[in-house]
């Protein structure tokens, strides 16, 4: 063989073995991607691209990796270069759009989603192109949620804290101060176990604050709910044998939930549940408000989405009921799970298929006339959700303090929990009544203004009279009731210096009915009058009586009425009082013998000196004439027709 042809064979032998050597690359990246060893995987498949074999296949499974490890900046640098591709699957738009969206480049986001509607690609019904301006509004609704420091997260993955009995319940992979750690393929972390510390510790957490007793394993372990009475635990766990991993058909563990005990300041007793399967993930479990039901997120079959939340009845020898899935106003067909529920019984949970700022973000539904029914979920906005992960929310029993996590900028490790204190929304509420028979009073108009006389909202009583509006706290306001057959009435409130946890400040008002004085006039009904130190209905007032007779028994039948007696002021103050009694009586008396009946006449007071038309008090020197005048019996009318 000459040279040349030796050296040809030596190059050809050459670059087979290079082709032989990155097959087997690529080979070990994807059997590594289908175990979900993304970081290993990720690792291989940058050198494929770097080396530029089979460039294109490599670089869209290196962008996949990224978005597995929910980490948007590096997936979308790569699914930028994927969807430059020829013949491209329609999806990596998809998936290219939301990388985007967890950047916060929302606007770039938008075009791309479209790009893959317009491609043929189906955008699920909840996904947030459907609200062009929900990122404007989310970011610009008054905060109601503030970031506390948390002094105990590690550099790795801290989540899932819940707060019972002055101790905060976490889970961890920190694992520090232990000679072997067992490594989680996925993100190359250790496995997690769950963790206690005292409420508000300013100390870090070590190994040493690992949870006692049977609840850590050698795999996953954790986040954990407690019952109410501190006896029953429920946590996450892998699914595992004698310490050997149950594989699904498709060779992954899955999860399940145990339940553990107290016993002994230890928890133990750890027993398999019945909602638990081989072949699908259980986890993630919360107990509502007296600790009767079990929700979780579960893939078994059955699921919407990718995983959905579940709920489960527990009876009190704490056997299990028949599962159900919570339906589609809270799952969609991307992940939910994550669920908490509130001393209010308010469903939280986490999502990235409803309308978000990025990855996982945080909900809570909205009920509605049934406590049983959920309508709506909305989304809990900053800073509690960011353009990250955000997840693992819980309310403490105060309900104003709690925690979450999240994967954001700024963290210590690659989930971090944050502590939170809540201002809740603050509003006026009350109930519009007739001052006359003590009667809602519908449709009223409710008029809120501000210190500077600036209306601030506006709105109508309902069935009940009531009205509700949303208001600030440390601000001067008024409230106006009107209706057009009464007068207005008003308050002026203010909202400084109110308690947290207060959400209410009461505002009831009373509205008197329009007198309709033109009617009155034109029949001169509006007084009768009486002799001095008397109550006998006289001659001429008799007359005016009979003519209001005939106006409620002819005209007006459904007019309802209310008298008023008065006196002068000549005699004592109780005297007075009693004479103008006597006369209400004896006008109402006149009244009912005629035919009106005593239900149209919704009171008759008497009222003594205490009105009088003129300045004729005691003491001034008044004729006899201006006297009379004040010697008289008033009728209102409340109801005209």
């Amino acid at each position: 063989m000459n040279t040349k042809n030796y050296i040809l064979v030596c190059v050809a032998i050459m670059l087979s073995f290079s082709v032989f050597s990155q097959q087997g690359k690529q080979k070990r990246a994807d059997t590594l991607f289908n175990k979900f060893s993304f970081v290993k995987a990720a690792k291989l498949y940058r050198e494929l691209v770097q080396d530029n074999y089979n460039r294109n296949y490599a670089t869209r499974k290196l962008a996949d990796s990224y978005a597995f490890l929910r980490d948007p900046r590096n997936a979308s640098r790569f699914y930028k270069s994927v969807v430059k591709q020829k013949n491209v699957p329609v999806e990596y738009y998809y998936k290219y759009a939301q990388s985007l969206r967890g950047m916060k480049k929302y606007d770039e986001s938008q075009i791309w989603l479209k790009r893959y509607k317009d491609s043929g690609g189906v955008v699920d019904a909840n996904d947030f192109s459907k609200d062009i301006n929900f990122i404007t509004s989310v970011f610009g609704a008054k905060q109601q949620y503030f970031l506390d420091r948390v002094r105990f997260n590690s550099k790795y993955s801290d989540f899932g804290a819940i707060e019972h009995d002055g101790k905060v319940y976490f889970a961890s992979a920190r694992d520090e101060g232990v000679a072997i750690k067992r490594l989680y393929g996925w993100n190359e972390q250790p496995f997690l176990d769950i963790y206690v510390a005292p409420a508000g510790s300013k100390k870090n957490v070590d190994h040493t604050a690992k949870l006692p007793g049977d609840v850590n394993s050698i795999y996953h372990d954790g986040p954990v709910t407690i019952t109410k009475d501190g006896k029953t635990m429920y946590f996450s766990r892998n699914n595992f044998k004698d310490d050997i991993e149950v594989k699904d058909k498709k060779g992954l563990t899955n999860m399940k939930i145990y339940r553990a005990t107290f016993v002994d300041s230890l928890w133990t007793n750890v027993e398999d549940l019945s909602i638990n399967g081989d072949n699908f993930s259980t986890q993630h479990a919360a107990l509502n408000t007296d600790d009767t039901k079990l929700y979780f997120t579960s893939d078994r079959p059955g699921t919407i989405g990718g995983s959905d939340i579940w709920k489960v009845d527990i009876a009190l020898d704490g056997t299990l009921g028949d599962i159900q899935n919570l339906g589609n106003i809270i799952n969609t067909e991307s992940a939910e799970g994550f669920p908490f529920i509130n001393n209010e019984g308010v469903l939280f949970f986490s999502s990235d298929g409803h309308t978000g700022l990025g990855m996982l973000d945080v909900f809570a539904t909205i009920k509605g006339d049934d406590e049983d029914t959920i309508v709506d979920v909305i989304n809990l906005g900053v800073p509690v959700n960011s353009n990250k992960d955000d997840f693992s929310f819980t309310m403490n029993a105060d309900g104003i303090t709690g925690y979450f996590a999240s994967n954001r900028q700024g963290g210590r490790g690659s989930d971090d929990i944050y502590a939170f204190h809540r201002e809740p929304v603050l509003h006026v509420e009350g109930v519009v009544t007739d001052a006359i028979n003590t009667n809602p009073v519908i449709g009223a108009k409710i008029t809120l203004f501000d210190e500077n006389d600036n209306q601030v909202a506006f709105m109508e009583t309902d069935e009940n009279g009531y009205f509700q509006i949303n208001i600030d706290r440390n601000k001067d306001y008024k409230i106006v009731a009107n209706q057009d057959k009464y007068i207005d009435d008003y308050r002026e409130f203010n909202s400084r210096n109110i308690q947290t946890e207060l959400i209410t400040i009461s505002a009831n008002l009373l509205l008197n009915p329009v007198q309709n004085v033109v009617k009155l006039a034109e029949i001169d009904l509006n007084t009768i009058y009486f002799n001095f130190d008397s109550h006998t209905i006289r001659d001429d007032a008799a007359i005016q009586l009979d003519k209001i007779v005939r106006l409620m028994q002819n005209d007006y039948p459904e007019m309802i009425i209310r008298i008023e007696s008065h006196t002068d002021s000549r005699g004592e103050l109780t005297y007075n009082d009693k004479l103008s009694i006597d006369r209400a009586n004896s006008t109402y008396e006149y009244l009912v013998s005629k035919g009106i009946d005593s239900s149209r006449i919704t009171e008759h007071q008497g009222f003594g000196e205490r009105r009088l038309t003129n300045g004729c008090e005691d003491g001034e020197d008044c004729e006899e004439q201006d006297h009379q005048l004040n010697r008289r019996t008033q009728f209102i009318v409340v109801k005209m027709e």
